[in-house]
Parts: C-alpha cells; sequence; structure tokens
C-alpha cells in the first residue's frame, strides 16, 4: 500500500445488510465509484474497500483531495481510473467508517473541490482592543485534480478595526478559482464590545442589584410600623367617646 494507490473490486451483492456486515468484519466497507474519465462518463459501480488501504493511499496532507490511481478488480479484466474520495460515512457510536463514495476525475478537466483557509498574522487592529472574527474556515474551488491546492493562505495583519477580508481578494494558486461568492466575508477585526452593566454609585457591580432592591424594602418596612403605632400618644388608649377625668382642683392657702 502507498500514497495515492488503491485497489478495490466490484461488490456483486448488493441491499443485503447481512453482506454489509460481513465486510464491516474483515475491515472492509461497501462503496460506490462514479463520475468521468479520459474515455468517458462513469456510470455507478457498486465495489468492496479495504478502511486500512483507503487510509493509507491518502496524503496526510493533502488528505481527501489526494488523486487516487484506482484499480477496480473483477468483472471481464481490471479497470484503471482516477479518483477522489467524494464522500464517506460514520458509525455516529463506534466513528468508524460505514460506507465509500469515490469520484472518477479525468486528470485534464477541472473538478470542485473544497479547500481550508489557514490565517496567518495578527491584525492590528487589536492593538486598539480590535477582535479577529473568522467567518469562514473552508473555500470551495475549481481546478484539475492536480492543481487543487492543499490549503490557501489568509495573511490578516492588514486588518484594522471594522476592516474585512472578502473572498474576492483572496490570492489563490494558478489555475484554480474560486466558486464561492465573490463577495462573502472571510475574516474581520471586529470593534471590542462595551460593558453596558449598570453600576450603582458607591456600590460594587455586583452588588447594585441587591442594593436597588433593598431600598424599597426597607421603606416598605417603615411604613408598616408607623401604620400599626397609635396616634395621640398615652391618652390615644382611653375609649373613644368617653372624656378622661379632670384633675382635682387643690385648695387655695390661706
Amino acid at each position: 500500500m502507498e500514497v495515492g494507490k488503491l485497489t478495490v473490486t466490484l461488490r456483486e451483492k448488493t441491499g443485503h445488510k447481512g453482506a454489509a456486515r460481513q465486510l464491516r468484519a474483515t475491515g472492509k466497507v461497501p462503496g460506490v465509484c462514479y463520475g468521468a474519465s479520459v474515455d468517458g462518463r462513469i456510470e455507478p459501480l457498486s465495489i468492496i474497500v479495504e478502511v486500512k488501504a483507503l487510509r493509507a493511499a491518502l496524503d496526510p496532507v493533502r488528505k481527501h483531495n489526494t488523486v487516487i490511481n484506482l484499480t477496480i478488480e473483477g468483472g471481464t479484466a481490471p479497470r484503471s481510473l482516477h479518483a477522489l474520495v467524494k464522500d464517506y460515512q460514520i458509525d455516529p457510536v463506534r466513528r468508524d467508517i460505514r460506507h465509500v463514495d469515490l469520484i472518477a476525475v479525468d486528470p485534464n478537466k477541472e473538478v470542485t473541490s473544497t479547500v481550508p483557509l489557514e490565517f496567518t498574522g495578527k491584525p492590528k487592529g487589536t492593538i486598539d482592543g480590535g477582535q479577529l472574527r473568522i467567518v469562514m474556515r473552508n473555500l470551495e474551488v475549481r481546478a484539475k485534480p492536480a492543481d487543487i491546492p492543499i490549503k490557501v493562505n489568509v495573511d490578516v495583519s492588514p486588518l484594522g478595526i471594522g476592516d474585512v477580508v472578502h473572498v474576492s481578494t483572496l490570492t489563490l494558486p494558478p489555475g484554480v478559482t474560486s466558486i464561492t461568492g465573490r463577495d462573502l466575508a472571510v475574516a474581520t477585526c471586529a470593534a471590542p464590545e462595551e460593558d453596558k452593566t449598570p453600576v450603582v454609585e458607591g456600590v460594587p457591580a455586583e452588588g447594585a442589584a441587591a442594593a436597588a432592591g433593598a431600598a424599597p424594602a426597607a421603606a416598605g418596612a417603615k411604613d408598616a410600623k408607623d401604620a400599626k403605632a397609635p396616634a395621640g400618644g398615652k391618652d390615644a388608649k382611653a375609649p373613644a367617646g368617653k372624656a378622661a377625668p379632670a384633675a382635682a382642683a387643690k385648695p387655695a392657702k390661706k
């Protein structure tokens, strides 16, 4: 097994879950291959893929953008194609590969592929408190299979606060064009967010809410106490309608 080379076999039994389980038990998975070649259109072919061999065939840097020299065994004679990994299904629990889609390609014609973006540098706006916001992490491009870039570099160091990098400003290698919208934002240097938490004078921000709620509570307690106090002091204890007895007059001294 070596990078860029993979041999698969035609699958005779299709649509049987039992057959698929037997394949997976031996380290193989069902797959399909379709697309185009130098000889014309390739109708969908049901194939058997060895997972270990597939992983070994992918360049560790280019990954799914590795152009594979694919040999399909079975049928009347082996068949040779160029192919890319189009898609694969992962088991949600065991996290192993369950199915593989390979797309046959004509090495002389452009294909569509997804390429990761790599951000370098530090925005100059961060000196004033700005923050780098990544909007897009992958770019969809068209290129011949051999010209598909490993990644696209995005230098964000010139960004000041409020500046934006658009798809149209990205530098792409020769022979590569973007099919992602030119006006879409890739990254921006956003202004620092203001702290809008209200602060009560003399009270920490964390205690502002408690201080605001304590004042009405204290005022209510005072009003309730005043309402219970009798009016008129001690004389207020006399029953209504009865006058308090007058003090006896002392005889004048002779």
